[in-house]
């Protein structure tokens, strides 16, 4: 059975009004390819919409995610593609997150996933440092997102890296289904830059 996993990368690039995130496929020689999607999230906006491009001038939208209402906590976001058709959408989980972070996950074609970061340790290590400030101490936080029936759709892996750089795996199902490629990226942006929220 040949593998189809679809891995992809995601770096982070913080510049003073917006955050800039690049997304590229990663081959099986752990490669990066040409760049697939740009994205660029407005710092302190009041109504989160994020839309990724497939193009450096930003001139041809590919897909994008809105909250639905303003300044929740426990807001829903909708995953859209270019003409504005849901193709998922997810949430955080606001009490379960107060220990460690928790999110919900779900499509029109019938995945349905909750993701929580990985480990325990370093859920509650966050926690304590971000009580006494900005430190500056890189944690490597990790996020899986299971089925019901524990089969993993998507995992965010935080590198080693300067700047903040994730690899993303969205494994096949045992059914042959798979998440759509968009919803794991737009997910991966929100678990970096809605974290804190």
């Amino acid at each position: 059975m040949t593998d189809t996993t679809q891995r992809f990368t995601l770096r982070q690039k913080i510049t003073l009004m917006v955050n800039r995130y690049e997304l590229r496929a990663l081959g099986p020689d752990g490669v990066e390819g040409p760049l697939i999607a740009l994205a660029q999230q407005k710092r302190m906006a009041f109504k989160e919409e994020v839309t990724f491009y497939a193009d450096e001038a930003r001139t041809q939208p590919v897909f994008g995610f809105k909250a639905r209402t303003r300044m929740d906590l426990a807001a829903t976001y909708d995953v859209t593609d270019a003409q504005g058709a849901p193709i998922g959408e997810f949430r955080k989980d606001f009490a379960k997150s107060l220990m460690r972070s928790t999110w919900h996950l779900s499509t029109p074609a019938g995945i349905a996933a909750v993701g929580q970061e990985r480990s325990q340790g370093v859920a509650i290590a966050r926690r304590i440092i971000s009580m006494v400030g900005e430190i500056p101490i890189p944690l490597r936080f990790h996020f899986d997102f299971t089925t019901p029936a524990g089969e993993i759709v998507l995992s965010s892996e935080r590198q080693r890296s300067i700047r903040d750089r994730y690899e993303l795996t969205l494994p096949t199902l045992k059914d042959g289904t798979a998440l759509d490629w968009r919803v794991g990226a737009a997910m991966a942006v929100a678990l970096d830059a809605l974290q804190a929220r």
